[in-house]
């Protein structure tokens, strides 16, 4: 009604009088309308830029496990718990890929194809079963790196160290994706 109101007043033109986008708006539901826009647009960036810091985080976790071969006992692969860090770290660099592609290809904004319930489900789960992943990755390597470092610092315990800090950087990150996820999922209706 009050848009009518002001659509009909000779000192308003027309076209301001309906534009959303327009400052001198006063309507209720238009400005509800455009917190809400200006909301979603705040929360459709914070998952692009943790999905973006995990997807580093995890390169350079399984890149630094990857390229830690120094000879002899100091060989990554010659120990399970840093094969299974460099075989989550891959994982969750793949998952991350395709979270960052599929979110930059999503139409954002638009009315005809908003995100389903199924796919914000996908993103919750998938956030929460690679966090664990990483965490469990990261508990199960920091304990031989510990005895390692007792005994000698070198090239290939710092190497491992890198290594599970950015794994934890990574879950961390993937951990707050997670809570996001969950907050997009808890504002679909059930219809």
């Amino acid at each position: 009604m009050a848009l009518c109101a002001k659509g009909n007043d000779k000192s308003v033109p027309p076209s301001a009088a309906v534009n959303p986008l327009n400052a001198d708006v006063e309507d209720p539901a238009v400005m509800s309308v455009l917190r809400r826009w200006k909301r979603e647009g705040y929360l459709e960036m914070a998952c692009l830029v943790l999905r973006v810091l995990a997807w580093v985080f995890s390169a350079l976790a399984f890149v630094v496990m990857a390229s830690n071969k120094h000879g002899d006992w100091r060989d990554f692969d010659k120990y399970q718990e840093y094969r299974y860090l460099l075989a989550i770290s891959v994982l969750a660099f793949v998952y991350a890929t395709v979270q960052l592609v599929l979110q930059i290809l999503r139409p954002s904004g638009r009315k005809d194809s908003p995100p389903t319930r199924a796919t914000a489900t996908a993103d919750f789960a998938g956030d929460q079963v690679a966090a664990y992943l990483l965490m469990s990755a990261l508990s199960a390597a920091a304990p031989i790196t510990n005895r390692m470092r007792e005994g000698a610092e070198n090239t290939f315990t710092t190497a491992s160290s890198a290594s599970i800090t950015m794994t934890f950087f990574a879950f961390a990150v993937l951990a707050m994706s997670a809570l996001v996820s969950g907050f997009k999922l808890s504002r679909h209706n059930y219809t």
